[in-house]
């Protein structure tokens, strides 16, 4: 299933609007794990959605750990960069 390919557009397509949900933007949002746990060509489904001026919703900083145990070694302090969890779709892509 190729993004380019009629046959895979048309299955891509379908796929979001059966996990997409509304969005406060007036679009559709779609989370990473549905996509993961569809079973589908993830990197391909990334790409279509990239072709089709999708984005990755904002992804809130973590807080920043205090008291005793909040500079502990190995955890992360908040600035590397997080996977996105949603992509937000414009409103008119999945009509």
């Amino acid at each position: 299933m190729s993004a380019e390919d009629g046959t895979g557009d048309a299955e891509i397509r379908a796929l979001l609007k059966r996990l997409a949900r509304p969005h406060s933007s007036g679009g559709d949002v779609v989370e990473r794990a549905a996509l993961l746990a569809s079973g589908s060509d993830f990197p391909t489904v990334m790409e279509w959605i990239a072709n089709h001026a999708g984005v990755a919703e904002a992804v809130a900083p973590e807080a920043p750990r205090r008291g005793l145990h909040g500079q502990r070694l190995g955890l992360s302090d908040g600035t590397e960069p997080r996977t996105p969890l949603r992509f937000v779709l414009p409103a008119d892509v999945l009509a």
